[in-house]
């Protein structure tokens, strides 16, 4: 593809420009002036779309292609939703606008979504109160730890340290770490599960949370969650929920059910908001009533069925936002909520499950399976058989790129060699998983019979294989 600067000709345009209603007769100051012409493109409207439109060709995305990013939940994102967030009352709304004299009037009906978004989210997760404020999942977790480390400096305790297991996501020890806290691993027994033997010797009085993922990365729910959470509140300890993986408990289990106080959640995972791309995300913080108190300003009240800001809590955090949250994206997952309702959610959960049950089965026989048990939303694999012939996780995942389908997550719980980490979600068909088994099938008897051909994997791309090591070591970011 020709690169846009080497198509561009003089004379050429892709615009119109509106007739100029400010006077031409006064002349911009020399000293406003750029000493030099800027170097701009001069092609016309056609070249333009089809340089855009090969470029977006390019890109793998839920909307072209088959996604399944373990622990990701890559799911589809309904065009309804989009149409939504669209309208001007939406989308024309200044974020600052409820913050300023009379614009809490002007702003009644976002605050409605917002207000009854976060009583649906409490209703699904258990939880007493909820802020929308957090702008993205990262953001959410750190809101959800500085409340944790507010509320033991209040009680007058110095509690320091932090317990994740071995299979928490990456964000969990950076979290805790920038809220100031130490971060203690709790590894894995051979069942895939947290070792309570080491979690009970860890959980001294200096320990502040637990944060866990749950399901986990491997696609477990702990059975023992209750007793976890009995141990750490004894203790004094709080529990932290990363909310990643909800999706697969939805209308099953309800964390604040299970014992943890604070959760936060992802609702470009769960609950179908657009995922990845530098675009703006949504972390919402569901807390228990004893820490709503502590929650970031300002909070939505209620008071003669009128909503207005409230930045009066004695207690909060303050505020961790210069509005409250990415309103477009709370409108989606408000409006996914509604569509698919109580009964919907429990048949998303279910089919999540069941996707990733049905790949697990298909392929148990062709790639190691660690922990052979049924699984929720994901299932690992291990490529430690295909790594025996110099074929390993990242080379099948080049392989897959070539058959048009995203590479799962790999690497990833670093407890499992060669972990290759596939989560379908509910939204794919079975046509969708029986056309990537077929193609994980082919991938593993290619990596038996001709194993050097994996060192060229991908052809189709732009860009063919990195070092990526180098990548990682020797960035180039003004290449």
């Amino acid at each position: 593809m020709e690169l846009i600067f080497e198509i561009s000709k003089n004379g050429k345009k892709a615009y119109t420009l509106p007739e100029c209603d400010i006077s031409s007769d006064k002349q911009i100051e020399q000293k406003y002036l750029r000493k030099q012409d800027a170097r701009l493109v001069e092609v016309s409207e056609l070249d333009v779309i089809r340089h855009f439109t090969a470029l977006s060709k390019m890109n793998f995305s839920v909307d072209s292609n088959f996604y399944p990013l373990g622990s990701c939940t890559m799911k589809y994102n309904p065009k309804f939703t989009e149409y939504l967030a669209s309208l001007d009352g939406f989308c024309m709304l200044h974020p600052l606008l409820p913050q300023i004299k009379g614009g809490e009037k002007l702003s009644q009906g976002a605050l409605t979504i917002i207000y009854e978004l976060e009583k649906l989210l409490c209703e699904i997760t258990g939880m007493d109160e909820f802020t929308s404020q957090p702008m993205a999942g990262a953001h959410g977790e750190l809101t959800g730890i500085m409340i944790i480390a507010h509320y033991h400096k209040l009680k007058g305790e110095q509690r320091k340290i932090v317990l994740i297991p071995d299979l928490g996501h990456g964000t969990n020890p950076a979290s805790a770490a920038i809220a100031g806290y130490q971060v203690r691993a709790i590894p894995s027994g051979k069942d895939g599960l947290m070792d309570m033997g080491c979690l009970k010797k860890e959980l001294t009085k200096d320990v502040a949370a637990i944060m866990l993922t749950c399901p986990d990365t491997l696609g477990i729910f702990n059975p023992k969650i209750k007793e976890i959470a009995d141990l750490a509140h004894k203790a004094g300890a709080l529990m932290y929920y990363d909310g990643a993986n909800l999706n697969a408990i939805l209308g099953k289990a309800r964390p604040g059910d299970l014992g943890f106080d604070v959760v936060h959640l992802n609702l470009h995972k769960t609950f179908a908001t657009p995922h990845g791309g530098g675009g703006p995300g949504a972390g919402p913080v569901g807390v228990k009533k004893e820490l709503a108190k502590y929650l970031p300003i300002p909070r939505i009240k209620q008071d003669k069925g009128e909503l207005s800001l409230d930045f009066s809590m004695k207690f909060s955090i303050g505020n961790i936002a210069p509005f409250y949250g990415n309103f477009l994206v709370l409108v989606k997952a408000y409006a996914y909520i509604i569509l698919l309702g109580g009964e919907g959610l429990v048949e998303a959960s279910e089919n999540a499950v069941l996707n990733a049950n049905y790949i697990m089965h298909k392929l148990k026989d062709y790639y190691d399976l660690p922990f052979k048990r049924a699984c929720m939303h994901e299932c690992v694999f291990s490529a430690s058989k295909q790594s025996e012939k110099g074929v390993h996780a990242i080379d099948i995942a080049k392989a897959l790129i070539d058959k048009g389908i995203h590479p799962p997550t790999v690497y990833f719980p670093l407890i499992v060699k060669e972990a290759m980490m596939i989560e379908p979600t509910e939204t794919e068909s079975k046509q969708t998983l029986d056309n990537f088994i077929s193609i994980m099938i082919e991938i593993a008897k290619l990596a038996d019979k001709d194993p050097q051909k994996f060192k060229e994997f991908p052809k189709t791309t732009p860009v063919k294989r990195l070092d990526e090591v180098k990548a990682a070591k020797d960035l180039n970011l003004s290449a």
